[in-house]
């Protein structure tokens, strides 16, 4: 498991590196192979951010997480 701060999160954005990363509850997870992420994007949501506040505003639950494994914490 790897720890990253905010800041190296940011990174990870599918644009300054090729990884797709977000943030949710702590947990950092890999979102590079699912199609609705896409150079980093998901509707108008970027990627190296920390989204746990945003799934308020989603139309889906905290359930869309089930499908990925968590890759790391958020420090």
């Amino acid at each position: 498991m790897i720890f990253l701060s905010k800041n190296q999160l940011a990174l990870r954005n599918g644009q300054d590196k090729p990884e797709i990363w977000i943030a949710f509850c702590g947990k950092i997870y890999d979102l590079g192979n699912s199609r609705l992420w896409k150079n980093g994007r998901h509707y108008e949501h970027w990627a190296g951010q920390d989204l746990t506040e945003e799934l308020k505003d989603a139309p889906h639950s905290a359930n869309v997480f089930d499908k990925f494994e968590p890759i790391g914490y958020l420090k």
